[in-house]
């Protein structure tokens, strides 16, 4: 058990009357007065001093280290003096070392975080200091979405910090702090319409790439990674095993997102798309770094490219893609209209049909099927129309004037 010493004063008995008196020290009247001396869990002694007339702060403090050494959430004052620039360094070793991802992680946090947060102390960061970044995010005009997720990157390495002992809470996680909300906003499909005409409006040895995305589901680096050695004729299927993207300014080749691979059932149409494409436009042998630049050269006979090289994804949307809207007589919509656009199409048509939610999310390569259906359950059938057939095999309507028989 700790105790607390009076610096200031002392207790002195008689050794002839016993008589015990307290008495000036020689620190009466300087520094601060009352110093809480414990010891930590590992049992090395540790201190804090408080002023003259603070004693109650100090008997406050001594049992609350005691109390949060016996439920195990003692965390040293002094472990939180660390600054969030030098703490952060130690998070990103935690996080995901996909080095896109890796990326990612330091560019937002280099970006948006350490800017607000770099020189303050990891004490320092404390719930009015998070409700001041989110009004600072607002000023700088970030979209609500992009706030979300720099909100998500904070509280990943506040909660980091309270796991490591280095502060008691995570001030992200408190009540009065609103974390960023962007209305809900569901996915639209396009019309099938649509698709024709950016299809048609494409050039030629570019016509694939929205067979690929809106009839397998393809995200845009896959369609960019898919091989002619991924297209099962036997099987009818789609083996879904790379994408291309970009680190470091660099294309490089690397697993499906979340390292997750799949396959997908490849349509009669699908293939047929893709033997006359092919057959007009063969397919080219591609090397380019496995996951990151300098990684293990691998090689591969790519489905789509650009000027005989993988396609960039920044070169194919402003040179190839959307000047095919303008070139179909169609207005570009940013958010509606990129190629993800059409996996959504793929999504509603699989759903129409008939497809379950747990064997779409295989399809379309997410992680957890309550994603898949929170995405997509607007697009799902009406039970309602199931309904009233179901009913109507019981109590047969009549037939109405028109012909049509009343629901």
């Amino acid at each position: 058990m700790g105790h607390i010493q009076d610096r200031w004063w002392k207790e002195e008995r008689d050794p002839v009357t016993q008589q015990v008196t307290r008495v000036k020290t020689s620190s009466y009247g300087k520094g601060l007065r009352y110093k809480v001396r414990y010891l930590d869990p590992q049992g090395t002694e540790k201190s804090k001093s408080f002023p003259d007339r603070q004693k109650k702060r100090a008997e406050d403090f001594l049992l609350a280290v005691e109390s949060d050494k016996r439920e195990g959430k003692y965390v040293d004052p002094k472990a939180g003096e660390i600054k969030f620039s030098t703490y952060v360094e130690t998070w990103y070793g935690g996080q995901s070392q996909d080095a896109a991802t890796q990326e990612n992680l330091h560019n937002q946090v280099e970006k948006r975080l350490t800017p607000f947060f770099g020189a303050m102390s990891m004490k320092a960061v404390t719930i009015p200091r998070v409700r001041e970044w989110i009004g600072w995010m607002t000023e700088e005009s970030l979209s609500l979405r992009y706030q979300q997720l720099l909100f998500d990157r904070l509280s990943s390495i506040l909660n980091a910090a309270v796991e490591e002992k280095i502060i008691t809470s995570n001030p992200c996680k408190a009540r009065s702090v609103q974390r960023p909300s962007p209305p809900e906003r569901k996915v639209t499909t396009w019309p099938v319409a649509r698709m024709r005409m950016v299809q048609l409006a494409l050039p030629a040895e570019f016509q694939i790439a929205p067979v690929l995305a809106g009839g397998a589901g393809l995200r845009q680096g896959e369609v960019f990674g898919l091989a002619v050695e991924d297209i099962d004729r036997d099987a009818m299927e789609l083996h879904v095993v790379r994408q291309v993207r970009i680190v470091a300014n660099q294309l490089v080749f690397a697993m499906p997102k979340s390292k997750k691979t799949r396959t997908v059932p490849l349509g009669g149409g699908v293939l047929d798309a893709l033997d006359d494409h092919l057959e007009a436009h063969p397919p080219v042998d591609v090397t380019l770094p496995w996951e990151r630049p300098g990684g293990e050269p691998f090689t591969v006979r790519l489905v789509l490219t650009m000027n005989g090289e993988a396609c960039r994804r920044q070169t194919f949307n402003m040179g190839v893609w959307r000047p095919a809207f303008e070139a179909a007589g169609l207005v570009y919509r940013p958010q509606d209209d990129g190629m993800h656009g059409l996996r959504h199409l793929y999504a509603s048509s699989q759903l129409e049909n008939g497809v379950s939610i747990k064997v779409l999310s295989a399809l379309l390569g997410h992680n957890d099927p309550g994603f898949t259906l929170r995405t997509y359950t607007h697009l799902m059938p009406t039970s309602h129309d199931r309904s009233r057939r179901a009913v109507d095999r019981l109590f047969k309507p009549r037939k109405r004037p028109d012909g049509l028989e009343t629901a």
